[in-house]
């Protein structure tokens, strides 16, 4: 019986580490000062990183009042949302962006949820039982991902502080 509480807790012991290791360190807090703030630059725009850096990198995290955002580069465009699935909280800042139907979206690691990058839409493959033979189609949840506005100017990016 000692045996089994000692598995057990071994297993449950290298779960939890490995939780830690896959929500591990962010990739980048450019903007949490002392007391967690934003630093809010004119017009109401927070500096989220330069240009050139971010196409480099193709996606950056950064933490804006409190909430972290992720920003991709994906074909010419820079998309902003927050940095965590709406579904169960998995980090979107380590999906792989896929063309789903014509539209570029992110891929949540944990469970597979597709949301578009322009209009944080979640996305679900379907069918209508009605149909005499049904073939899947990609339909939409509805806006489901908060998404942010994304500034450029001077050759730096921006987050707009304006709820979408």
């Amino acid at each position: 019986m000692l045996d089994l509480i000692i598995l057990s807790l071994h297993f449950f012991i290298c779960f939890l580490i490995s939780i830690a290791i896959w929500c591990g360190p962010k990739d980048v807090d450019l903007h949490s000062s002392s007391t967690g703030r934003a630093q809010i630059e004119r017009d109401g725009l927070i500096f989220i990183g330069k240009e050139e850096d971010i196409k480099k990198s193709q996606r950056i995290t950064a933490k804006i009042n409190g909430r972290e955002i992720v920003v991709f580069y994906h074909e010419g465009k820079f998309h902003a949302l927050d940095s965590h699935c709406y579904h169960e909280g998995g980090p979107l800042c380590r999906g792989e962006i896929e063309d789903i139907d014509g539209q570029a979206c992110i891929v949540c690691p944990w469970h597979k949820f597709k949301i578009t990058l322009e209009t944080g839409e979640g996305l679900y493959e379907g069918i209508n039982p009605l149909e005499p033979s049904p073939t899947p189609k990609w339909q939409s949840k509805g806006v489901k991902q908060r998404i942010h506005k994304v500034t450029i100017d001077n050759e730096n990016v921006y987050e707009s502080t304006e709820e979408q």
